[in-house]
């Protein structure tokens, strides 16, 4: 039956181009403490765990231009303890329990989360709960040079010693205009981090890491309740905070290609292309996501063939659209074979886009598209982290955490003709340029196209 069930979806599927079928709704109850701290419950008693995720409205984005890494070292400042727990004891607590801990910086916002036997969700609370509220006092300059010593080797692991690693931050250097707050990267600069000092990172804090610009998921095997009291008990003495200005979302155009060379300690060429383009949560975030699906996810994306398998002349190929907070882009990235150019390269992603511009796509490949973007959403929902993430992040980044439900409806509907007006208007746009080459071969760059 069950088979018989999924080939007649399939059927219907490729009859009714644009469809996907209802989204399983996660049921939640969200209400506010007077200090303004957001409290999302979901309750699922299918197994005996239980997942809290602090989400802060905070991250690089609120940074200012000269401090920036300030909102991801606080990633890590907050494990080092607080007034009511020791240094090393928030991990090792939970850890005892069986806990599953980590956090994470963005542009948009910084998570903090633990997945755990659901006899450990006070533990979990309180320990949230007392590094929100009580952080500041057990802060010295003995912890900040040390974290910001970390963080530093960090940066130097997974971006200056890594190959193409300079890329994601090169690039948004030449999208962003200087003042933009997407023009820095996530873990700031190594000058800043240095110039960084105790008052600054405190201040920092006490604007941000507030009841009022932070919410908390607890999602699982829980008793709501019962749990309404402990967040209460230890959340509600801890005052809110001040309010200020958000970046507002803007409209990103270049006047012109901007074209860029970079040698790396690399052994093959590879070309970025990125165009200015949606924010997330948005009906063009989902039609440019589609459209580069069909461009460039998977083997048998119109890229992937025809550089990969035709051609002969890349070694990978990928698309993607990444619609944030206040900008999006859009980006193609191709790793040239040994001996190809990247002048080579950027001719034949740009007969594919001419293809595209001039005859469109098919609803079968529109189709493949959304089969996949509901799997993908079906399989997030599938455990208690998936839910409590997407609950945290709907309500942080879209004003409404009811939107994780929706997010398959700004898919519905989507046809071949409105991806090729969007495709039109997408690539109409100047982007930047970026050749990543092996250090002393400059002539494995992308070379301007010849003016017509």
């Amino acid at each position: 039956m069950t088979r018989r069930l999924r080939g007649t979806r399939a059927a219907l599927l490729l009859l009714l181009p644009g469809i996907l079928f209802a989204q399983p709704a996660v049921k939640f109850e969200q209400y506010v403490l007077d200090n303004g701290l957001t409290v999302i419950l979901h309750e699922d008693h299918s197994a005996p765990v239980a997942s809290i995720m602090m989400m802060y409205h905070v991250g690089s984005k609120n940074e200012k231009k000269g401090k920036t890494g300030f909102a991801h070292l606080f990633e890590h400042m907050m494990f080092q303890g607080s007034q009511h727990v020791q240094k090393e004891e928030h991990f090792k607590l939970l850890q005892q329990v069986g806990a599953n801990v980590n956090g994470s910086t963005s542009e948009d916002r910084t998570n903090y989360f633990e997945t755990l036997p659901s006899n450990g969700v006070e533990l979990a609370i309180y320990l949230e709960s007392d590094r929100m509220g009580f952080l500041l006092p057990a802060m010295d300059q003995t912890k900040l040079d040390n974290q910001r010593d970390v963080v530093k080797n960090e940066r130097r692991q997974t971006t200056e010693n890594v190959p193409y690693g300079l890329s994601y931050e090169t690039i948004a250097k030449a999208l962003y205009p200087d003042t933009h707050p997407y023009s820095w990267p996530v873990i700031g600069s190594m000058a800043d981090l240095s110039a960084a000092s105790l008052e600054d990172v405190k201040a920092f804090f006490a604007t941000y890491y507030a009841p009022n610009n932070a919410c908390i998921v607890i999602a699982g095997d829980i008793d709501p309740a019962q749990v309404k009291t402990w967040v209460g008990k230890y959340f509600e003495p801890i005052p809110r905070g001040k309010v200020f200005d958000r970046p507002a979302p803007q409209e990103i155009t270049l006047k012109a290609d901007n074209r860029l060379v970079l040698e790396d300690r690399v052994q093959l060429p590879r070309l970025y292309l990125t165009w200015p383009s949606a924010r997330g949560y948005t009906r063009m975030d989902a039609v440019r996501d589609v459209m580069t699906d069909i461009l460039g996810a998977g083997k048998n994306s119109r890229l992937y063939k025809s550089l990969v398998y035709e051609k002969q002349i890349a070694q990978s190929v990928t698309a993607s659209q990444d619609g944030s907070e206040i900008a999006g882009e859009l980006s193609i990235t191709v790793t040239a074979k040994p001996g190809k150019t990247l002048t080579e390269i950027e001719t034949a992603v740009q007969q594919v886009l001419d293809d595209v511009l001039k005859n469109g796509v098919t609803e079968k490949e529109v189709q493949t598209s959304l089969n996949q973007k509901e799997a993908s959403v079906i399989n997030r929902q599938a455990t208690v982290f998936g839910k409590t993430n997407g609950l945290a992040s709907a309500f942080t980044l879209s004003g409404d955490a009811g939107n994780l439900n929706k997010e398959l409806e700004r898919f519905q509907g989507i046809t071949p003709t409105e991806i090729l007006a969007d495709a039109r208007q997408a690539f109409a746009q100047h982007k930047v340029v970026l050749s990543i080459i092996p250090q002393g071969k400059p002539d494995l760059a992308a070379q301007p196209p010849a003016s017509k």
